[in-house]
């Protein structure tokens, strides 16, 4: 691998005529491919005008003129005119729509509409109004503040303290229209031999998510610092007993230690064998 100290930072500019959320998704895919080079990333949404559009290539042109290294524009512009004038930016372009939407036309016989507006448009009201639902009840039984409603959730994840509960349900709940609760491992769980008695009833409905003592040491430690909450002896004692809890009771549960968000609410549905609403609620949201 290259030392990082010898290259220089390389300036990267997400632009969108909407939110931007698609060029940045892509982008950083695309840029985590190059793990020796520092990026500097600016993201600019809504470039709906050639005016901005050409104030945006004077930034671009200013950068690189300084650094005197070629910048990176990753673009999900659907206007052609307004892709022209970003054209112009001297930086290399990153397009998926001039890459992919040529040969999309001529094997679908079909002219691409161009226009970006059709990016929101929401294309089933029910499955919309379900996913909403399920974000509201994910909000609601989040670590284990409320658990009357847990008959209803699709799936309820355990863990100790921090080992990404919440961020995962709401996932689960915003990506995949499933209603998932999630319940907190305490010591004092820790101290019997059964599964607390809130979530006993609901055994086949659980998940558990373990990690790594050292990653979850230095996740309590911004939280609480130099607690013993935080302390590695405390995150160790409480990893194992919450790992052999859910080996005793044939929990299933991943180690999330290296996984985003993303890989580990996908590991989720696949190994607990949920069905995810089956359709996008919007249309390529975020272009």
């Amino acid at each position: 691998m290259t030392d990082t100290l010898d290259k220089p930072v390389r300036h990267v500019y997400f632009l969108s005529n909407r939110t931007a959320i698609t060029a940045e998704t892509l982008g950083h895919s695309l840029l985590a491919q190059f793990p020796d080079t520092t990026f500097s990333s600016v993201t600019i949404p809504f470039v709906d005008s050639e005016a901005k559009a050409l104030n945006i290539v004077q930034r671009i042109k200013t950068s690189y003129e300084r650094s005197k290294v070629k910048p990176i524009v990753i673009s999900t512009m659907a206007d052609e005119k307004i892709s022209e004038v970003i054209n112009q930016s001297d930086a290399l372009i990153v397009d998926p729509f001039a890459s992919f939407l040529p040969d999309l036309e001529k094997t679908l016989h079909e002219h691409s509409i161009h226009e970006s507006g059709q990016s929101h448009r929401i294309s089933n009201q029910g499955l919309y109004e379900s996913r909403i639902e399920a974000i509201d009840f994910s909000m609601l039984h989040d670590d284990g503040m409320t658990t009357k409603l847990y008959s209803q959730a699709d799936i309820i994840v355990i863990g100790v303290s921090r080992s990404g509960k919440t961020p995962t349900c709401l996932y689960l709940a915003l990506q995949f229209g499933l209603k998932a609760a999630n319940y907190p491992i305490t010591e004092e769980d820790m101290d019997s031999e059964e599964l607390p008695e809130t979530i006993k009833k609901y055994k086949n409905k659980l998940f558990g998510l373990t990690t790594n003592p050292k990653r979850l040491a230095h996740i309590r430690e911004e939280r609480r610092a130099n607690s013993r909450y935080a302390s590695i002896d405390q995150c160790r004692f409480e990893i194992k007993a919450a790992e052999q809890m859910f080996e005793q009771f044939k929990v299933p549960f991943i180690n999330t230690a290296t996984m985003s968000i993303e890989e580990i609410a996908t590991k989720v549905v696949e190994a607990s064998g949920l069905h995810r609403v089956s359709k996008p609620i919007i249309k390529n949201i975020g272009l």
